[in-house]
């Protein structure tokens, strides 16, 4: 008899987000020596074994979707490759941009490529299955239990379980908040016109991730700038998201330009030790009235706008009643129909995946030498502007199934972003 997990309310507005992106997740992970591939494997398994989503199929039945359990073989899940370190570029492209279908056996991918005495290790999952804070979760725990495996020979177990559920994000509120937040109905979705000016649809257009590092000199740089005028470092990134975004754009100064930004739901949940890998990932709507006449002036508007959310207890909790109650009430090829009537992905966005531990990724006592992780590769006209950190130096990603115009364009918009950056360090 077949086994099934419940789809759940996120699982299935990802699996609707296929018009927008490809709904991948990608991490990258660089170590100066090579790891033990039969012990990482063996980690893997068992991390599989958890989480039985990561081999379930997702079934679209139209009526009630579901996950269904599927037996696997792991070393399906593996790419292991001896490789030049000229071709790790290459390698490490080719396999991040790949896509997952919901309907494989497998929901997520990894490439061991050991080149030169050193390991790249990738890793591509379907976000249906978690977000980007699960990711990072699920990245430290699996190092901590590969450690553990290796060093002392405890098997893998590590690992938490448990419901998937968005209605997580209401079990600490009292009744009377539950209540209201039950209740909010209201639709926040982003609705502004302006586009990242890539080309139209090609023939010969394919997944590829575009990345910039801001040095560890310029990330203390800007903490500091933000220190200086009331604003987090995510503010200030996004202030230097419009600043290029603005001139690479050509939009009128005088313009108002609303950019989305990804919110972790997590900060209504005290304790989520207890909780399964899924996500718990919704938007806020960073809107400035226009650019600022110098970059500090457009940095006061993002920290107004972004204040303005920050009050609200029942931050980025809008809409789910709704959602759930289209999903549930309906037949899912009706809901989703229904959903993309009042649901406007935005154009525009921005997810500040915040810092990898190098320390918690640590393999036999190795730190990553560099990795990032980065959002899911987005179809035009729509785009996601990643940021993580690793060892004080932030690394910004965009994804973009495009062609080598679209390549130039993203490649000169971190340009005028890195211009945005000095503009905020020399203010």
């Amino acid at each position: 008899m077949e086994r099934r997990l419940n789809a759940e309310l996120w699982d299935k507005m990802h699996y609707l987000f296929r018009d927008f992106n490809d709904r991948m997740v990608h991490l990258e992970l660089h170590y100066d020596y090579e790891i033990n591939f039969e012990a990482f494997r063996t980690v893997l398994i068992c991390f599989f074994e958890k989480a039985p989503v990561f081999h379930s199929s997702f079934v679209d039945n139209k009526v009630r979707p579901y996950w269904e359990v599927k037996p696997y073989d792991i070393d399906d899940a593996i790419t292991l490759k001896n490789i030049d370190d000229s071709e790790v570029e290459r390698e490490v492209d080719s396999f991040l941009t790949q896509y997952i279908p919901p309907e494989s056996d497998l929901q997520m991918k990894v490439g061991v490529f050991y080149h030169g005495g050193k390991t790249t290790l990738c890793f591509v999952e379907n976000h249906m299955c978690m977000d980007g804070g699960d990711f990072k979760y699920f990245i430290s725990a699996f190092c901590k239990n590969y450690n553990d495996y290796v060093e002392h020979g405890i098997l893998p177990l590590n690992f938490k379980e448990g419901s998937r559920s968005y209605e997580s994000v209401y079990g600490d509120f009292t009744p009377a908040q539950k209540k209201m937040a039950r209740n909010l109905y209201k639709n926040v979705c982003a609705k502004d016109d302006h586009k990242f000016p890539l080309t139209e649809d090609r023939a010969e257009d394919k997944s590829f991730i575009a990345r910039r590092k801001i040095s560890e000199d310029d990330f203390f740089a800007l903490k500091q700038i933000g220190k200086k005028y009331g604003a987090t470092l995510n503010d200030v990134l996004v202030a230097a998201y419009f600043d290029a975004l603005y001139k690479l754009a050509s939009y009128d100064p005088d313009d108002s330009v609303t950019i989305s930004c990804a919110i972790d739901l997590r900060r209504h949940i005290k304790d989520s030790s207890e909780q399964g890998i899924t996500n718990h990932t919704a938007f806020m709507q960073c809107r400035i009235p226009r650019l600022g006449d110098d970059i500090i002036e457009t940095l006061k508007y993002v920290v107004n706008s972004a204040n303005l959310f920050k009050k609200d207890k029942f931050m980025g909790l809008y809409g789910l009643p709704l959602l759930r109650f289209g999903y549930k009430i309906l037949p899912h090829a009706v809901s989703e129909e229904i959903i993309k009537i009042g649901y406007s992905n935005p154009l525009l966005a921005m997810s500040n995946i915040g810092i990898l531990d190098h320390k918690a990724l640590a393999l036999e006592g190795h730190e990553p030498t560099d990795g990032f992780m980065t959002g899911a590769v987005k179809y035009k006209p729509y785009v996601l502007l990643s940021a993580t950190s690793m060892k004080n130096v932030i690394t910004l990603s965009m994804c973009v199934r495009g062609n080598d115009d679209d390549k130039r364009i993203v490649e000169r918009f971190f340009d005028l972003y890195e211009e945005s950056v000095c503009k905020l360090k020399n203010s």
